[in-house]
């Protein structure tokens, strides 16, 4: 899947989510102070972020298929070494890294497969690969779910995103034995974001951001309007928290 709105955009809607989950993806990982980390799927940067705060940005790479966000993370973070690319074909030697991870990516790989395999090839015999994704089938990204509930009251056929990889527990901790990773383990991590009030969510979904937005974008406007309705009866008036869940996997490479 292409990301065509601006990193401000993404920032708005689903960036808000990665500053928790970023840091929890990183201690899961064990990134500490001395490694060499890269960052498969940046995006605007909001992992590459967490990483250099423990690692320091010269020792952060980083790698995105989108042109926008490539150039947010470079403005972001001028002293790692960003580059634009895919998952698929990491431009690094083998064993460059300590520890390679990716947040919130591996849904939207070509090949998730071969993208986890990459990962591998990049980060050096005892080192750590780790990768995280929301999971759609439960329920746990909160936001996601009330907005395709909303979605089925007016397209009841609406396709979702449950059969995307690693939307389900244990599906990334499978493509990383497949991919030869040892000692592989899993589990949940949490998340929350903060809302000023309904405009404050609403709003970022009408950027045709991801999945959820380009499928608003597709409706004729008297069925946006029903679904954003739809959203608004969940919700209270005023500030909320919305809770969000990911399931992660992290693995040795051999």
């Amino acid at each position: 899947m292409k990301f065509s709105a601006a990193a401000e955009q993404y920032d708005r809607f689903m960036g808000r989510y990665t500053r928790t989950l970023a840091p929890a993806l990183a201690s899961a990982a064990e990134v500490r102070e001395g490694m060499r980390v890269v960052d498969v799927g940046c995006g605007p940067g909001g992992l590459t972020r967490v990483l250099a705060g423990v690692v320091g940005e010269p020792n952060v790479a980083a790698i995105d298929p989108a042109p926008q966000f490539v150039a947010a993370c470079r403005d972001r973070h001028p002293a790692a070494d960003v580059r634009r690319g895919a998952a698929e074909e990491l431009p690094w030697a083998d064993g460059a890294f300590d520890a390679a991870l990716s947040c919130l990516v591996i849904a939207f790989m070509a090949d998730p497969d071969r993208g986890v395999r990459e990962m591998a090839r990049v980060t050096r015999p005892g080192g750590t690969v780790a990768a995280c994704m929301w999971d759609l089938p439960g329920g746990g990204m909160t936001m996601l779910a009330m907005f395709w509930r909303a979605i089925r009251q007016v397209r009841p056929d609406a396709p979702g995103e449950h059969g995307r990889p690693g939307v389900a527990q244990g599906d990334i901790a499978d493509r990383f034995r497949r991919a030869g990773l040892r000692d592989v383990e899993d589990g949940a991590l949490d998340a929350s974001a903060d809302y000023a009030d309904f405009e404050d969510l609403w709003e970022p979904f009408t950027f045709a951001v991801g999945p959820t937005g380009q499928f608003l974008a597709s409706l004729p406007a008297a069925e946006q309007e029903r679904v954003r309705e739809a959203c608004r009866a969940e919700l209270p008036e005023g500030p909320f928290t919305l809770t969000a869940r990911a399931w992660y996997a992290r693995g040795t490479a051999r």
